[in-house]
């Protein structure tokens, strides 16, 4: 295998680790706002069942 070749598969290994760290970040992101609207909608049932015992 020659210079080029290795270094072609350098560049997409390095390409790879990048893909996959950009995808495990917006995986990551996409979580953290599921979290925080799960807890707002919990927050909004309580204030309902709070107004509704009225």
């Amino acid at each position: 295998m020659g210079d080029a070749a290795a270094r072609n598969f350098q560049f997409l290994a390095y390409g790879l680790i990048a893909v996959w760290a950009i995808l495990a970040a917006y995986v990551l992101t996409l979580v953290s706002r599921e979290r925080k609207i799960q807890r707002e909608i919990e927050s909004l049932k309580r204030i309902l069942e709070d107004r509704g015992g009225r």
